[in-house]
């Protein structure tokens, strides 16, 4: 049962980031967004205005390491294994 959840927290991971990236919108906000996140200014300004759709851009290296799994526990998100961990 822990692999599946592993696979579905992966899934969840990914379509965390891919709602913050989309809730950022405009490729200006996406682009100081990135910036206060720790990317470069032109790697962020590059990664701002990609062709890329969201679903692909979460599942990048950019927001894999920009939005880590610390910063998402930071915002309380709970691991489902450390929760079904706790519960067991």
């Amino acid at each position: 049962i822990q692999a599946k959840l592993k696979k579905l927290e992966e899934w969840l991971r990914n379509r965390l980031r891919y709602c913050i990236w989309h809730h950022w919108k405009k490729p200006e906000r996406k682009r100081k967004n990135l910036i206060r996140l720790g990317v470069n200014q032109n790697t962020a300004y590059a990664w701002s205005r990609t062709r890329m759709g969201g679903w692909a851009v979460a599942q990048s290296p950019i927001l894999g390491t920009t939005i880590t799994i610390k910063r998402l526990r930071m915002r309380g998100y709970v691991s489902l294994i450390e929760y079904y961990k706790r519960d067991v």
